[in-house]
């Protein structure tokens, strides 16, 4: 099988997955302005909160079961390996500041559900509808539509023509039906990536998780080493896709201990990605990869959408947003 080597840049990096240039620029704003890598990857990931990008990071976007809509952040420094991340997070809009929070005002890693949430406004952050008349809009074509895709499985009655409330079934079979993970129903901005000059890295994510998920449904964004992990000794990866499936593999730690022990950052990548398609073939999903030096690469499973990745670039060369791609494989 082929392999790309994708990138060799000159430091400092930014590089965060799908083509949201904004988000990129805010984090390359950030570091150029003297900001810290952690500054850069806040930045880059609020960006995308408040440009509700694809519809998959922030308010107003893919509304659960009931219609409310909430968010996963994490944030790594890859010097200290201190992480903060929240998840299922209601009525704020800056889930990463909130996920910096967890890590810079508190001794744990993550907080989640309504806690998370009052801890926020403890904190100083502005309590917000997160629901638009959009996201209403998706829920209500989605009972329209007898609930139609959902995530419920060995339930009454049958979720595949029927909306709940869902009890078990008296005798449970195995459910093999096609998971309904697609280009706009993915979790994660998936994450961003910031090295500085000296090799200092920082990674974060930023969802609004699965369309129609189940209530407190957490996908991988907030899960150190799944949506991102960052190391300043080895390199730093970020993933995106269908987080229940990806999450069961620690992707992101994968592709940063493959680098560490030599691999280059594409072969990382692809690698990552391989170990998961061994079992779940058409899993949607990808991941991106940066080493200490400033090498990039990234990498995607090839399924009817989605033939070829598409994802930001920001260095020290270009000293501006540049989308680059990778077919998938």
């Amino acid at each position: 099988m082929l392999y790309f080597r994708l990138g060799h840049t000159s430091l400092p990096l930014v590089i965060n997955t799908w083509p949201f240039k904004s988000a990129t620029a805010a984090a390359w704003h950030a570091l150029q302005s003297g900001g810290s890598v952690l500054d850069a990857v806040e930045e880059g990931c609020a960006r995308c909160e408040v440009d509700q990008c694809d519809g998959t990071v922030g308010f107003g976007g893919s509304p659960d079961e009931t219609g409310e809509t909430t968010l996963d952040a994490m944030i790594m420094n890859g010097n200290s390996m201190e992480v903060g991340a929240v998840a299922d997070l209601r009525r704020i809009k800056n889930a990463i500041g909130v996920a910096r929070a967890v890590m810079e005002r508190t001794e744990h890693t993550m907080l989640v559900g309504e806690s998370a949430s009052v801890f926020a406004e403890n904190m100083g952050f502005v309590a917000e509808d997160l629901t638009t008349n959009e996201s209403l809009n998706v829920f209500s074509q989605w009972l329209k539509g007898n609930c139609q895709p959902n995530y419920r499985k060995n339930v009454s009655p049958d979720p595949s023509t029927s909306c709940g409330p869902y009890g078990p079934k008296a005798a449970q079979t195995q459910c093999n039906g096609e998971r309904q993970v697609n280009i706009h129903s993915h979790d994660t901005i998936a994450g961003m990536i910031a090295v500085d000059k000296d090799g200092h890295m920082a990674a974060g994510t930023s969802t609004n998780g699965l369309s129609h998920k189940v209530p407190g449904r957490v996908g991988d964004s907030p899960i150190i080493g799944a949506g991102a992990y960052a190391d300043s000794s080895a390199g730093a990866a970020a993933a995106t896709g269908d987080g229940d499936i990806m999450m069961r593999f620690l992707p992101s730690y994968l592709a940063v201990e493959l680098m560490r022990n030599g691999a280059d950052p594409s072969a990382a990548c692809k690698s990552a990605i391989s170990r998961i398609k061994r079992h779940y073939s058409d899993f949607f999903g990808a991941i991106i990869c940066a080493n200490t030096t400033g090498h990039y690469g990234a990498a995607c499973n090839r399924v009817p959408s989605l033939t070829e990745f598409h994802y930001m670039v920001a260095d020290s060369e270009s000293d501006t947003a540049v989308l680059k791609s990778v077919p998938c494989f």
